[in-house]
């Protein structure tokens, strides 16, 4: 019989629970599971189960219907199936709803979203992104090269980032960036050589270390004094002088970062208050300053809903931007593609060894190193659960075992999860990992000679393979025999 439970936490709004016991008895397969294997056991879990309704800010296009997970119109089971595993699903709806969410809650100052790249750089996102008026934010010449096959238009880049080559500073330069946001003092003698090498005028935003702390990730904190970013908030008006005095060099305006994910606004707040003392001081002394680049680290919600939305950030900086006059500039990268995709992996093997339950798969910490590097918490469950997906990931759950969820590479470091409740699993079925869009593929290597994994792109019930999976030739394409 189906039981209904009314879930409140704190964590998420209130939601409701219906579930019909799955029936178990999934025998574990004999050799290793071919992809027929996988479309078999799709097949056969794809009774209806239950029914999870969830608030839809979390992950709106992921849902579990009938007992499966889905993103957007199509089973993940099938594109598993097709395209094997580990596999990196994106939701062109959930992507652009986030990025929509952000012009809109600052809409009335008109900014310039420059979508950080590095948070996740394929060419058919940013195309999709460029299509939706988005503008970008590169660090290197690489992603600069990106941006501009995807279609980009460059006067509207910013190219940020502490150690710009001077091959790097040209090809800015010829592609007519918006601005440099200038790191350090000997940054902006090298813009300055190479500009008046090429009889240009380079823009310039300097970006400058407020010392706010972000109480974020000591790794992805970059705003406290300290950090290898910016330099001294107190240095501005000799740092602006500077630029006043060489002709090829041309001063737009001040950029802040503070590090990435942030989950409340106060620094922001603090931020903005800072930016507007300075570009006021600047303005005092005859510089003209038009641009406040307030960088990106807006939070991600990959437990529930612990990050605030936009429009929340939007409601502490805006009015210091109103005030100061000034044109604004966001960076935002990991809230827009974080949740816009899942890893999906296939069981290989699991164990018990040590009083410790290992569940083994094929996805890795050359696949999603973030468990690995940052200790971050991604929330993974059964793609054709036994057990209805909880509200809490990280308590106890019913129904379900303290389960390590590993991979195959040759380190300890290797897991997505460590003493993570999880429903009972055999090999060859399919686990999601979440939050999953935002330095996943963008980090990921070929460590221990793997052959990194394929993305694919949903919209509706539409399927476009938008990286395929490398071949064991990829791997040595690059290579010569000595």
């Amino acid at each position: 019989m189906a039981t209904s439970i009314d879930v409140r936490r704190s964590l998420v709004p209130r939601c409701t629970v219906r579930w019909t016991p799955f029936p178990r008895g999934v025998p574990p397969h004999a050799g290793m599971p071919s992809r027929g294997v996988v479309s078999s056991l799709a097949s056969r879990l794809s009774q209806p189960s239950f029914a999870l309704l969830v608030p839809t800010e979390l992950m709106d296009t992921f849902q579990y219907k009938g007992g499966e997970l889905y993103c957007e119109d199509v089973r993940v089971a099938d594109l598993a199936a097709k395209y094997g595993t580990p596999l990196f699903v994106y939701s062109q709806a959930k992507f652009l709803h986030e990025f929509n969410a952000i012009k809109t809650a600052f809409a009335e100052v008109d900014p310039v979203l420059c979508y950080s790249v590095k948070a996740n750089s394929n060419l058919s996102l940013l195309k999709v992104l460029n299509e939706a008026g988005s503008s970008f934010d590169v660090v290197s010449g690489g992603e600069l090269y990106r941006v501009k096959h995807a279609g980009a238009d460059t006067t509207r880049v910013v190219f940020a980032g502490v150690g710009k080559t001077d091959e790097e500073i040209r090809f800015g330069l010829e592609s007519n960036i918006l601005m440099f946001n200038v790191e350090s003092e000997a940054e902006l003698d090298a813009i300055a050589a190479v500009a008046k090498s090429m009889n240009r005028v380079a823009p310039v935003a300097l970006r400058l270390n407020p010392d706010i702390d972000a109480k974020t990730h000591a790794k992805t904190t970059t705003g406290k004094k300290g950090n290898k970013f910016g330099m001294d908030i107190e240095r501005h008006n000799q740092l602006a002088d500077k630029v006043l005095s060489i002709p090829n060099l041309e001063l737009r305006g001040i950029h802040m970062h503070l590090g990435s994910p942030i989950l409340t606004t106060d620094p922001y707040e603090a931020a903005a208050r800072k930016a507007l003392e300075v570009v006021t001081e600047l303005r005092s002394k005859g510089h003209k300053t038009n641009w406040i680049n307030l960088g990106g680290g807006f939070g991600l919600s990959y437990r529930g809903q612990e990050a605030p939305p936009a429009s929340e950030y939007a409601k502490v900086i805006l009015p210091y931007v109103k005030q100061a006059e000034c044109r604004l500039a966001l960076e935002p990268g990991r809230s827009i593609c974080g949740n816009a995709a899942i890893l999906v992996s296939q069981v290989i093997y699991t164990k018990r060894e040590g009083g410790k339950l290992f569940v083994i798969q094929d996805a890795a910490m050359n696949d999603l190193v973030r468990p690995a590097m940052y200790d971050s918490f991604h929330r993974i469950w059964p793609v054709a659960p036994r057990v209805a997906p909880p509200v809490d990931y990280e308590g106890p759950v019913d129904g379900c075992e303290a389960t390590d969820i590993v991979g195959p590479i040759c380190e300890s470091g290797d897991y997505l999860a460590k003493g993570r409740a999880l429903p009972e699993v055999h090999r060859g079925e399919l686990l999601s990992t979440f939050s999953a869009g935002a330095y996943g593929m963008a980090m990921s290597s070929n460590y221990n000679s793997r052959p990194r994994a394929a993305e694919v792109l949903v919209s509706g019930k539409d399927v476009r393979v938008i990286r395929k999976r490398e071949s064991l030739e990829d791997l040595i394409a690059l290579e010569r025999n000595l």
